[in-house]
């Protein structure tokens, strides 16, 4: 699994300016003022060949007594429990003060132990450091977050006990398929694993946050092997906390990275959220096998069913690729057309598309429909291969493929689509231009 590293510390110590070095991104908010970042904040960020995922948290008061101090201090404490790692971060322009020792004996107490590391060490001598060895968490290393000074050694230290190289997911497509549910809280992932088990293999209860992590399930469907993988809304450790997060974004990273086919299942009798389309989104992005589900389709009337598939069509039409079904995973309803879509697109993600029959097709699509012109010349397209599956890539050989414009990709996808039936997993186009092997000779003479 991919390694989870948390960034810990009082407001205003430099820590969402480390997690943009680390992510290599602007995506959190930085300002020379504290409280700006309030909620959890995911990134991938990568040591040589090894990815890992990164959470900034907001300023951290592990005795906030209410209002938003206290929300702030409940999402470092979600923060701490679902990863692998804790970086503390301290400030050496300030010095050691009460709060940073408040913080190194909650993550004593939570029986982790962190790296200390002491931002905005530029310019100051390493005598700087000393008073940190108060806090009794070893040896406080300096960094600059703003300059990077420091940052990969931290780094190195962090992820030196995980692998160079994540598990190999299986891209042979020929073993049982792997199949992850996911989706945000309550939505009934563990009861529509349990139907498909035909027994009550997962706790199902009526809220949010029963299962706490990805449970992995063998079981046959229809002759043939899966691995089911039910994955948590929200994964708590130790402490149950007041508040309860919209979906635990790191089980779900992980759940999709690690599967061939991601069911995602979404509560008919609720509002289609912004948080499934995140989920979406990240399935996409990741170039998984997708099936949509939408569940308690029979509590549902007619008026609301119409209202949810306006929504679908609304939220999430950059799935249109996707099968859908409406499902009731308590009465097991729909549950035979679902799997048949699951087989499906596992089918389609590692379908062989052979150069033959690509070209042909290629050459179809530009007959019926020419791509734009850029400028004086034509983009033109000779030839197509496939380059690679999990998800299916094309690519595409020819003139000028520099000059493709969005909408003819988005046309070629969908011709592709249909040719090879290739309905439930994402498709990637490559253009590649050839090079004239003659350009600048006639200069060189």
């Amino acid at each position: 699994m991919t390694p989870v590293v948390a960034l810990v510390g009082r407001p205003n110590v430099g820590k969402s300016t480390l997690f943009n070095r680390l992510t290599r991104s602007r995506s959190a908010l930085v300002a020379d003022f504290p409280g700006l970042t309030r909620d959890r904040h995911y990134g991938e960020g990568r040591l040589g060949p090894l990815p890992y995922i990164v959470i900034d948290t907001g300023g951290f008061e592990p005795v906030a007594a209410e209002g938003i101090t206290r929300e702030m201090a409940l999402q470092a404490e979600a923060a701490i429990a679902e990863s692998d790692v804790v970086i503390f971060i301290t400030d050496a322009r300030d010095g050691l003060v009460q709060q940073d020792r408040r913080i190194a004996e909650r993550l004593r107490r939570s029986g982790r132990m962190p790296i200390l590391v002491v931002n905005k060490a530029e310019g100051l001598p390493s005598a700087a450091t000393a008073e940190f060895h108060e806090l009794g968490l070893g040896d406080p290393l300096p960094i600059s977050a703003a300059h990077g000074d420091g940052v990969a050694a931290v780094m190195d230290l962090a992820l030196a006990g995980f692998a160079a190289e994540p598990p190999a997911l299986d891209e042979s497509g020929a073993g049982r398929a792997r199949v992850a549910i996911v989706g945000r809280p309550n939505v009934g992932k563990s009861t529509l694993v349990n139907a498909l088990l035909g027994e009550e293999r997962m706790i199902a209860f009526d809220a949010p946050g029963t299962t706490r992590d990805a449970i992995e399930v063998e079981f046959s469907y229809g002759g043939r092997d899966y691995l089911l993988i039910d994955t948590a809304g929200l994964r708590r450790r130790g402490k149950v906390f007041e508040t309860v997060e919209k979906f635990s974004v790191v089980k779900t990273l992980q759940a999709i990275e690690g599967c061939h086919v991601a069911v995602l299942l979404l509560d008919g009798a609720a509002e289609i959220a912004e948080q499934d389309a995140h989920i979406a989104g990240f399935i996409l992005e990741k170039g998984r096998a997708l099936v949509l589900a939408v569940n308690k389709w029979d509590q549902l009337d007619e008026y609301r069913r119409a209202m949810v598939k306006r929504d679908l069509e609304r939220k999430l039409h950059f799935l249109d690729w996707a099968q859908l079904h409406f499902i009731s995973a308590h009465k097991r309803a729909g549950l035979g057309a679902l799997m048949r879509s699951v087989d499906s697109a596992h089918r389609a993600a590692f379908a062989r598309l052979p150069t033959p029959r690509l070209t042909r097709a290629l050459r179809a699509a530009v007959e019926r429909q020419q791509p734009p012109r850029a400028g004086n010349a034509r983009p033109k397209m000779r030839y197509a291969h496939q380059g690679g599956h999990n998800p299916p890539v094309i690519v595409v050989h020819g003139n000028s493929l520099g000059h493709i414009q969005p909408s003819y990709r988005r046309y070629l996808e969908g011709w592709f689509r249909r040719e090879f039936s290739l309905a439930g997993t994402p498709l990637r186009i490559e253009f590649r231009t050839s090079t004239n092997p003659y350009a600048g000779a006639r200069e060189a003479r």
